[in-house]
Order: C-alpha cells, then structure tokens, then sequence
C-alpha cells in the first residue's frame, strides 16, 4: 500500500520558494488564506537582516524606549542617545512594520495603515480576517481545487512553475493536508506543457513514483530543459500558417523529385 506524507516535505526549498519572490516583495495577503499568509510572512521576516528580532518586536511588542535623568527631569532618550543595540531594536520596529503593510492589499491597507506599532498592526490584521476566514473544511477545498485545477502557465520557465507548485503543496501542508506522493508527483509532471512529453514519460522510467519526490524531478528535468525548448519552437513554427507554406513550399525540382517519388512503386506500396 503507498505510505500517506505530509506535503511539502523540502521545507529549505519551500521557504527559498516564498522568500525569493522575482522582486523579492513580501508575500500578498489572500483573505481567504489568512492562516497561510501568517506563516508564509514570518518566514519572510526571518530572512531579514536581524529577522529574529524583527519577529520578536511584531509577537510580543517594541522597544520600551529608557529614559535618562536631566536637570533632576526624567526624559525620554532621543533616539541618537540609545545604545547600538537600542537603535537596531527601534529600526527593526519600523521595518516589521514596513514589511506588514507591503503584504496587504488595498482595502485592508486602508484601514490598518495609520498604525505605526508592528505588533498593534499585527493584530488589527489577525482580527480583520478572523471575522473573514473560511472554515477549515471550505480552505481545504478551495486547495484541493486549486491542486486539481493546477497547470502550466504559457510562457513561464520549469523554475517558474516548479516554485507555483511549491508555494502550492506548502499552502496545503500548513492546513495538514495529506496526499499520497504517487499522485503529487504524477500531478506535478502530467500538467507541464507538450514539449515535455518525451521528458516525462524518460523520468517515469528511471523514478519511483512512490519513493522520490517531486524536488528530485525537478532536478532531473531540469537538464532537459533546452531541448524542451527546441521542441516547443518547432512546434509553434510547424502551426504558424505562414511558416507551414514556406516550409512546404515546392520549388520545380522539388516537385519533380516528389512525383518521381510518388510514381516509384515501392513509395506506393507502403
């Protein structure tokens, strides 16, 4: 009987996934995956320069900013007397705080923006979407839908859409979906585009369906990737109208050789 494993197994690969976006931007809040984008955004934060305390700051609140005595009144510091370690806390603060509002789209950005506290803003977001939030059965079926529905995209490179995929299976690994691998790593190589037919029936040949996972077939095709390619560009200029009549295009002495072909009998006969 095949082995039933949690999603998204390659943890690295699915945090270098979500951290590594094209404009390496926060990841962008869907309503109806709350829960999923907290995670996805504290990963995020952890890949930033002092990301620890970055995460702290936004979980449990800024800096309390010291005071320092003055002519017998007790003021606060301004910010160039804090300590090195002082003003890195305070810069961090304000980057959480950065790195929230950059997640958020429009209209929720309009309603939390005038917070300047990342753990206040935090939390404004968290009871926004707990009034939106799907059940737990409706997130697992919009996932599975998502899965379902899930294919290649024209245009886009195998990285591009190996990382999709990623991004996908940890979404349903976060709600502890489970699937068997056979039909994750089926999914993953039956939605790529024709041009990787030959490729993907050769890697069903030399993998176990059952054992590996679909990072190793990533990999593997991966060095296909060129001649995928070739096979695309052909044929894309064999169903352009144009190029199929200047390809067929019989000069004299390519007809004449086509009909000495065609009255040889042995060309008849097959």
């Amino acid at each position: 009987m095949d082995s039933i494993i949690p999603l998204g197994q390659n943890n690295t690969l699915a945090e270098y996934m979500i951290l590594s976006g094209a404009d390496n931007r926060p990841p962008m809040l869907d309503k109806d995956l709350y829960d999923s984008w907290k995670s996805r955004m504290k990963l995020y934060m952890q890949n930033k320069e002092h990301g620890r305390m970055i995460l702290e700051l936004v979980e449990h609140g800024p800096l309390i900013w010291p005071t320092i005595e003055e002519n017998r009144v007790t003021r606060t510091k301004k910010y160039a007397e804090l300590s090195a370690t002082e003003k890195i806390q305070a810069d961090c603060d304000l980057k959480a705080t950065n790195i929230i509002l950059q997640g958020l789209p429009s209209d929720i950005y309009s309603l939390v923006n005038h917070h300047r506290v990342a753990k206040d803003l935090w939390e404004k977001v968290q009871l926004l979407m707990q009034g939106t939030s799907l059940t737990k059965q409706e997130r697992e079926c919009k996932l599975y839908d998502a899965f379902d529905k899930f294919t290649h995209i024209k245009g886009e490179s195998l990285h591009q859409y190996y990382l999709r995929f990623t991004q996908l299976i940890n979404d349903m690994n976060i709600y502890k979906m489970k699937m068997e691998q056979f039909q994750v790593n089926t999914k993953f190589l039956n939605s790529l585009p024709p041009e990787w037919s030959k490729f993907v029936t050769d890697v069903k040949l030399v993998k176990d369906l059952h054992t590996t996972n679909f990072d190793q077939l990533h990999a593997y095709l991966e060095q296909h990737e060129l001649h995928a390619n070739e096979v695309r560009l052909m044929r894309e200029r064999s169903q352009d109208p144009l190029a199929l009549v200047a390809n067929h295009q019989m000069t004299p002495s390519h007809f004449n050789t086509y009909q000495s072909s065609y009255n040889n009998p042995q060309f008849q006969q097959q």
